[in-house]
């Protein structure tokens, strides 16, 4: 126990429990016990459930669909194929390093409270400070992307059963788009503010929905199309003909991996619904690894067999095509149009994954609150008293409604600079994994010799694999925040590192002004001789 906590009065609401006390407990609850917590949230996910919840957050039906655009404009299918298998296996080292931490240490507050435990006490409240900031600035971002995608999406079935933008099709402007996004995030509120049970088996059937969705698209739609790509188009074609005035190939595939790491990302859900998960300490990692690994199993799927379907690059990119230059829209369309004379089948496969992406933004509010409501219980946060508090259904209910309102806000910037807001997307990806390899980097310098794993671990491998999987964060952070268009104009400017710069700056004079003097990292509400903080 540092001496900061060591000296911190202990809330009125603490817990006292003595040693050997935690033994008939769950070993998750036990070992929440140990590091200084108190039992808030009702611990009643299963492995299957938190395993879920993790997998419809990623959900390879909501990241690459979005963004397979990007695939297609950078490299194509190349970019797509052997982007995917090389992103997946960096991701997965990345996995594999946090749920180790997971292992060791099961709460909510998950990164943050990582970083805190391994900077060590000097660095700890700085550390933790840090982590949590760009983990739930991450998390919003995520949610903004994905429930804006998802209107937006809607407004494509919308344009597409009205008869397509060449066929005099309705096309919704961004006020309306803007109102999809609010609306979809409203519901999003109602339902997390439901009981976790409720939440736990919509993550579940959105992990049925997933997979069930994913072998039905790669099925259907190249054995629907009349005009298929050959092998050789989708594995060895390179698409280098793009607009944005980029000839450099091996730039255009690395702009290409961002279709892969956008979609995997957003596993650190299962890191933060470990106080509501039984036996935690091993649940929680699995939960972690075993979503990434079925992702890029059921991604690779998915990019295959909708990639057969492509034989025309830049109609499919080109706005004047009836999906509005929405290209797996425009793939499902045309397959049944050119079918069966019309694209009603096109259009429910659509439907298809705006469910999708319903369960993945559902799961994103799940995440987003239980990250809020823990940094706030830690003193974090602007009106953390608010934040961290729970309903009668142990929910932590304007954590929630926090979320889903700082995400609507985000979207706002849509109104002002469609360029802008893609840089959402970006943000999303490159704050999150820094906030995933920020404990990871102090796992492996400053907690060398102190780190006690948990009933998860990596063994002798983890150094290795925690060093690459920092360098594999370093990269793609340098890497997102290129420029993707030139010449470099206000429209084509990337806009990701000034949305992160200026983030930063924020929280990092937000520590210096202010809370440096009052933020001593994780605080316990358990008075327990056990605790390691």
């Amino acid at each position: 126990m540092d001496s900061a906590t060591k000296n911190m009065t202990l809330p009125s609401n603490v817990v006292t429990v003595k040693n050997g006390d935690v033994s008939s407990l769950d070993s998750g609850h036990a070992r929440l016990l140990e590091l200084g917590y108190k039992q808030e949230l009702k611990r009643d996910l299963s492995a299957i459930s938190n395993f879920s919840l993790s997998f419809s957050l990623i959900s390879v039906l909501t990241g690459i669909t979005t963004l397979y655009n990007t695939g297609l404009n950078y490299g194509g299918p190349v970019s797509m194929q052997y982007g995917w298998f090389l992103t997946s296996a960096f991701t997965m080292l990345v996995a594999l390093s946090m749920a180790e931490i997971c292992s060791a240490y099961p709460t909510s507050g998950g990164l943050y409270y990582w970083s805190a435990k391994l900077a060590g006490p000097s660095w700890a409240p700085f550390a933790s400070w840090i982590t949590g900031w760009f983990n739930i600035i991450g998390q919003w971002a995520g949610t903004t992307s994905v429930d804006f995608s998802l209107a937006q999406l809607i407004q494509v079935i919308i344009l597409l059963s009205s008869g397509g933008k060449n066929g005099g099709g309705y096309v919704a402007s961004k006020y309306v788009v803007i109102a999809f996004h609010g609306g979809i995030l409203l519901l999003h509120g109602i339902i997390n503010s439901l009981p976790i049970s409720v939440i736990s088996f919509l993550g579940q059937l959105g992990a049925i929905w997933n997979i069930l969705g994913v072998f039905v698209l790669m099925i259907l739609i190249p054995s629907i199309a009349t005009e298929r790509a050959s092998l050789k188009f989708v594995f060895t074609h390179f698409n280098a003909k793009n607009e944005d005035g980029i000839n450099s190939r091996p730039y255009i595939f690395l702009l290409g991996l961002l279709m892969s790491q956008y979609t995997l990302a957003g596993y650190d859900a299962s890191a933060h619904m470990t106080e509501e998960t039984k036996g935690a300490d091993r649940n929680g990692p699995k939960g972690i690894i075993n979503a990434v690994g079925i992702s890029i199993l059921v991604g690779w799927g998915y990019i295959i067999g909708i990639t057969f379907a492509v034989t025309d690059i830049p109609y499919l990119l080109s706005e004047n095509n009836d999906a509005g230059g929405y290209a797996i829209a425009e793939i499902f369309y045309l397959a049944f149009k050119r079918r069966y004379g019309h694209g009603i089948g096109g259009i429910i496969c659509l439907v298809i994954v705006a469910v999708a992406i319903f369960f993945c933004g559902m799961t994103s509010v799940t995440s987003n609150s239980r990250m809020a409501y823990a940094f706030s219980r830690d003193g974090a946060m602007p009106l953390s008293s608010l934040w961290h508090k729970v309903n009668k259904q142990e929910v932590p209910i304007y954590a929630v409604w926090l979320s889903v309102f700082i995400s609507f806000c985000m979207a706002l910037t849509s109104l002002g600079s469609m360029v802008a807001f893609e840089a959402m997307v970006s943000v999303a990806v490159v704050s999150l994994y820094i906030a995933y390899a920020l404990p990871i980097f102090f796992r492996v310098t400053l907690a060398q010799k102190h780190f006690v794993p948990g009933p998860f671990n990596l063994g002798r491998y983890g150094l290795i694999v925690g060093w690459v999987a920092v360098l594999w964060v370093v990269l793609i952070s340098i890497l997102f925040s290129l420029p993707v268009s030139y010449p470099i104009t206000m429209e084509t400017l990337n806009y990701t590192p000034v949305a992160l710069g200026s983030s930063l700056i924020l929280v990092v004079s937000y520590w210096i002004f202010s809370a440096r003097h009052w933020f001593k990292g994780p605080i316990t509400n358990v008075n327990n001789s056990t605790s390691v903080l």
